[in-house]
């Protein structure tokens, strides 16, 4: 599940336990992330925050499709999977995110939309190389500075996310396997599924 020891759920105490208590009760299991940050759980506890902060003034549909757009291009399955989950349920059908995934700039969504995954994408790829006519373009399709604020602390949260998951060997739940196949590919975009 992960390349580190992680506390198991019964040895847990102190804020350990809160964490999986917490975690347990939102997403009904202890997703393996979790386990991942056990031994740091004031790290979780601040990303949880900083990430709450982040999402709390923005549309939650350009957080998720910024979000994707970042975990896609980072490789990410766990990240991918878990926010094309929630575009699918409560944004876009299986067949539209699918094509988003295949090449959002082809899969009818707004000029909007795709402004925002390409610039979420350029920042998980390579932040040094945005120029000030990628931040123009977000402008020209009517997102304040503060939207593009929003953007970017989106695609640049997700790096540390992300990052820290994959360096630690952790699976995708094993939950993610009963997407539609079609639709469960596409969103495994690096590491396997979990089989347990």
């Amino acid at each position: 599940m992960t390349f580190i020891e992680t506390v198991p759920e019964d040895q847990a105490t102190g804020a350990t336990a809160e964490l999986y208590a917490n975690d347990q009760e939102s997403f009904g299991y202890l997703p393996n992330f979790t386990r991942a940050f056990s031994a740091r759980p004031g790290v979780y506890a601040a990303w949880r925050q900083l990430n709450g902060a982040i999402k709390s003034g923005m549309d939650l549909r350009r957080y998720e499709l910024a979000t994707v757009a970042a975990a896609r291009r980072l490789r990410s399955s766990y990240c991918t999977l878990a926010h094309g989950s929630i575009l699918v349920d409560r944004f876009l059908e299986p067949d539209v995110l699918t094509a988003v995934l295949a090449d959002h700039r082809t899969a009818g969504l707004s000029d909007e939309d795709v402004a925002v995954m390409d610039l979420a994408d350029k920042i998980a790829a390579d932040a040094g190389s945005i120029q000030p006519t990628d931040i123009e373009r977000l402008r020209s399709v009517g997102l304040s500075d503060a939207d593009i604020l929003d953007v970017v602390l989106t695609a640049a949260a997700r790096c540390f996310f992300s990052k820290t998951l994959d360096a630690l060997g952790v699976e995708p739940d094993a939950t993610y396997s009963e997407l539609e196949p079609g639709l469960r590919d596409a969103l495994t975009v690096g590491r396997p599924i979990a089989e347990h």
